[in-house]
């Protein structure tokens, strides 16, 4: 296991197995994170129960609790969103759209279609490796190899800001926001249904799912999964779809999109999700006609990261930043506001 494995928000990443051990025929009852502790080196107890909670570790090919105990003759195995590689990061020219910055820091808005580090199958083409040409020397968080300058992250298909450290005193800075959950975050969505009520708070636990590690799930009784906080308002309603505004308390992998498929209200066009399929409306054919011309205009969940706040590492100051929806976006609410209007 890998300390990297500490940068908020997500990839849709699969699991690839980094270590496979197996428990002696003589091996006494011992939980799992005390195990892992004394057969992995340079990884902390609390990272082990991170990848516990994550499902990074299973035994005997399952899924298990933190508290479970090893037995004799187990087969623990360890697996990590990406593969064992080299990383470095290769320079790339690729054009950014940097709304801010300054000596210490830089906050761009990312465009949907990229993925922001380099992993399994995207080893090229990414946010990082942009930045690498860009700019030289980014610090990189302990253990995070391969991730110049990144604070968090966004998913390959959702748009929007990000913010981006150039010393190692902004990103320890940075860091502490994201983990005190001071940084202020708010996407629109454009989602299936429309919320009732309007406005309320999602504070359901979330984490990969058992069936498919790719998912994120909601484990509403909280035995599975970490804790995770989302705020909605409804922006718009368009009858069979909705905008929604949603602000992030915490920052868990694909929580936006499990939070509201478990309120039943699943990203328009999010496939991993079932978004993209007719979930609300009309049998009528012309009705499903219009909805698969909507999924042609906007080909990706319908989720963008719309504003940024932080306290500036150096000046102390808030700043806060907003970004336009983009085109594929934008297009789509019209197209749904002339439906709504004359059907």
């Amino acid at each position: 296991m890998s300390e990297s494995e500490i940068i908020p928000d997500d990839q849709d990443d699969e699991l690839f197995e980094h270590h496979r051990i197996v428990a002696d025929p003589g091996q006494t009852l011992l939980r799992i994170d005390k195990f892992l502790m004394d057969r992995l080196p340079n990884v902390t107890r609390t990272k082990i129960q991170d990848g516990i909670h994550l499902g990074f570790v299973r035994v005997n090919e399952k899924a298990i609790k933190p508290n479970y105990k090893v037995h004799p003759a187990d087969v623990i195995t360890v697996s990590l969103p990406q593969p064992p590689r080299d990383t470095e990061v290769v320079p790339e020219n690729i054009p950014l759209n940097i709304v801010f910055e300054d000596n210490h820091l830089l906050v761009i808005n990312k465009p949907a279609g990229m993925v922001v580090h380099p992993a399994y199958q995207n080893w090229s083409g990414t946010l990082v490796n942009a930045l690498a040409y860009h700019f030289q020397n980014l610090p990189q968080m302990p253990g995070n190899d391969g991730r110049p300058g990144l604070v968090h992250r966004i998913d390959k298909d959702t748009s929007g800001l990000l913010v981006i450290a150039k010393t190692e005193s902004a990103l320890t800075h940075l860091a502490k926001q994201f983990f005190d959950h001071s940084i202020e975050r708010t996407y629109w969505a454009l989602v299936w249904g429309v919320p009732n009520p309007p406005e309320g708070t999602i504070d359901v636990h979330v984490g990969r799912s058992l069936k498919d590690r790719r998912v994120t799930t909601a484990f509403p009784e909280g035995d599975f999964g970490r804790h995770a906080i989302t705020h909605y308002k409804l922006l718009q309603d368009l009858r069979y779809v909705s905008v929604v505004e949603c602000r992030l308390e915490t920052g868990r992998t694909h929580q936006i999109r499990a939070h509201m498929k478990h309120i039943g209200h699943t990203l328009f066009n999010d496939a991993m999700y079932g978004g993209d399929q007719v979930l609300k409306g009309t049998v009528f054919s012309k009705y499903k006609q219009f909805v698969e011309n909507c999924f042609k205009i906007i080909p990706r969940q319908a989720l963008h990261a719309k504003t940024l706040g932080f306290v500036h590492p150096e000046t102390k100051k808030f700043l806060r930043f907003e970004s336009a929806l983009p085109e594929d976006f934008e297009n789509v609410i019209e197209k749904w506001e002339h439906y709504v209007k004359y059907n």
